[in-house]
């Protein structure tokens, strides 16, 4: 048996569902299902990761990831999360200075949990969801450090991430039908809890 330990870039993931029109209502994904997208017959998915930051200056855009986050624990997803930092930026045109935010953890903790894991023995095949080449450093370490772990790079829509296919020892691209046949139930219902997904990801408006 293959053990696999999925490791989820959830910002990244967010924006290349969030770029398409056709494929805004999989914003409610259901994690663990689309993990098995990828998984054969001889795999064990021992454990998935998401990592993501909330936006709590979006006070709106932050509670509807809150409660997606609610949603993913429900169903077994571990969470880690970072945060975003204020960085003052200068216009290249009108040379004025505006402040900004930028998510500064999420591939660092994706390195460290990713390198944690494959020392822990925790895997034999790492599924990484991401396009980032930030993530390419990890990638390497783990290959250098323990070559008989395997990395399978599972690519968001409209990214080109080639210098992650070339790094990974298998790469695939994720294709609508793996989205659109993950989502959540709406209303979701686990136990005594029920969540629904919130309207605005319901349709682009």
């Amino acid at each position: 048996m293959n053990r696999v330990v999925a490791f989820i870039d959830g910002f990244n993931l967010y924006h290349s569902i969030d770029r398409q029109k056709e494929l805004y209502s999989c914003r409610w994904l259901d994690l663990q299902k689309f993990v098995r997208c990828f998984a054969t017959s001889k795999d064990q998915i021992k454990a998935v990761y998401y990592f993501s930051a909330y936006a709590n200056w979006r006070p709106e855009s932050a509670e509807r990831h809150r409660h997606y986050v609610r949603a993913l624990e429900s169903s077994g997803v571990e969470i880690v999360l970072g945060q975003f930092k204020v960085k003052d930026k200068t216009c290249p045109n009108c040379r004025k200075t505006f402040r900004t935010h930028e998510e500064k953890e999420t591939d660092v903790n994706i390195a460290i949990k990713m390198f944690q894991a494959a020392a822990d023995d925790l895997f034999d095949t790492a599924f990484l969801v991401s396009g980032d080449s930030d993530l390419l450093p990890a990638i390497r370490a783990i290959k250098q450090t323990f070559p008989h772990k395997r990395i399978h790079c599972i690519i968001p829509p409209g990214i080109g991430a080639e210098s992650l296919k070339q790094a990974s020892d298998i790469h695939q691209r994720i294709k609508p039908m793996h989205l659109l046949s993950s989502r959540f139930s709406d209303p979701l219902v686990i136990s005594s809890l029920t969540l629904n997904c919130p309207d605005k990801w319901k349709k682009k408006s």
